[in-house]
């Protein structure tokens, strides 16, 4: 959520940023319109409380059949406007919600993922003396990957991960959590639903959001598509001593996506999964720290994956590829052989305090109380970092060679 007064202040300034994230424009003329409507009911309704209030204040005596006529005609116009009023609040607090937070100033303007710059490479794809297989085939021929029997079970796009697999995933996450502990993370696992206003505090459900979630209307939850949306309402409706910030956690979850719209060699093994596993960075922060945190955040994931020696790129997202939230968004992309191209595997962004402003959590520092800022980072996406480390470390005798770095996690330097 933005600041009300900066949006009154500087409405031409707000159209252009939500515009170059890909929402009409016009969504701050109907906002502006509504604030007008409601803020000029809300002087209508108190001043008839004031005029009822004197009314009442000024009586001395039994009130006479004009005075109580006098009240009656208050009370009636009151409880006219109030249920307009209610409704008007809604809709400009829906209007409000609707608003994507603005690009950072150094965020390229774009359409969409097309006009991503590509800021860094590290590592050179390995060449290969022999023909490459796919995640999927060296899974399926390891033992490690079953499509078919988890689609008999629970349908399309679900995995059961088997063997060797299941030892890499483990040894992932605790070689990640020991790097973060070091850096000073607080290891969380956190609950896997969420509540409807929770996960709408964060900035997830507008613009067809939802459409991507897997929603429990019964229970009034929804399944989390990433750790992090759970992270951030912890400290819903409280204040941070700024001393203690920054404020840096290290989440493991299962995590749950619809992936509507997903197609090609996007469905193919686990690369877009209904379900899998993540381990996620998240800060709380002051304003002042908010852009070092998020190259903090970034340098953490390339320490990851440069410990890997898997090759990748990193990419900043333009405007119109960035999520709703988000002010501004790096891309880690991994080198797959399989796919001869740089696929997603890490994202890190600052929401500066856009969601803390709808979750209402905020800092002092002894002289002043403000909006905190709250930035999050993926440490491993562990599905797509286990494609990336099958298909880059695969050999020619159709084994796998673990990372020296997991190796003593798994027991072992070859998946046979």
């Amino acid at each position: 959520m933005l600041d009300l007064t900066f949006i009154r202040q500087n409405p031409e300034k707000i159209k252009k940023s939500t515009q170059e994230k890909g929402v009409d424009p016009k969504l701050i003329d109907q906002l502006l319109e509504a604030d007008k409507n409601r803020r000029e009911l809300i002087n209508q309704v108190e001043k008839l409380k004031q005029e009822r209030n004197q009314l009442h204040q000024n009586l001395k005596e039994k009130p006479g059949i004009d005075v109580i006529e006098k009240g009656r005609q208050l009370r009636e116009k009151i409880n006219k406007l109030e249920p307009e009023l209610k409704k008007l609040k809604e809709e400009f607090q829906s209007l409000m919600l609707r608003i994507p937070n603005p690009p950072a100033n150094d965020v390229k303007a774009g359409k969409d993922e097309s006009e991503n710059q590509v800021i860094k490479k590290w590592g050179w794809p390995a060449e290969f003396d022999f023909k490459v297989k796919d995640h999927l085939e060296l899974g399926e021929d390891l033992g490690l990957i079953d499509m078919a029997r988890a689609a008999k079970v629970s349908g399309t796009r679900f995995a059961y991960l088997k063997n060797d697999l299941v030892l890499l995933e483990f040894a992932l996450v605790q070689f990640a959590i020991e790097v973060l502990v070091k850096e000073g993370f607080i290891p969380i696992i956190p609950p896997v639903l969420i509540k409807k206003e929770a996960m709408r505090g964060m900035g997830y459900m507008e613009h067809g959001g939802e459409e991507d979630m897997y929603v429990l209307n019964k229970d009034n939850l929804v399944l989390v598509g990433t750790s992090e949306q759970t992270i951030g309402p912890m400290h819903k409706d409280e204040v941070f001593d700024s001393k203690k910030l920054p404020l840096r956690y290290a989440a493991f979850s299962t995590c749950f996506r619809r992936e509507a719209g997903s197609y090609g060699q996007d469905t193919r093994g686990i690369l877009r999964l209904h379900q899998f596993d993540k381990l996620e960075m998240f800060s709380f922060t002051k304003p002042e720290k908010s852009d070092k945190e998020h190259e903090y955040l970034l340098s953490l994931e390339e320490k990851l994956f440069q410990a890997l020696k898997i090759p990748y790129q990193v990419v900043k997202l333009c405007s119109g590829d960035l999520g709703v939230p988000s002010a501004r968004t790096y891309d880690l992309e991994a080198w797959l052989p399989g796919q001869k191209k740089y696929r997603e595997v890490t994202s890190a962004s600052t929401t500066t305090d856009f969601q803390a402003r709808r979750l209402n959590i905020k800092y002092n520092d002894g002289r002043e109380t403000d909006y905190a800022h709250m930035l999050n980072g993926t440490a491993f996406a562990i599905g797509r970092t286990m494609i990336a480390i099958l298909e880059n470390c695969q050999q020619k005798d159709g084994t796998v060679k673990i990372p020296q770095v997991l190796q003593k996690y798994v027991g072992k330097e070859v998946i046979k």
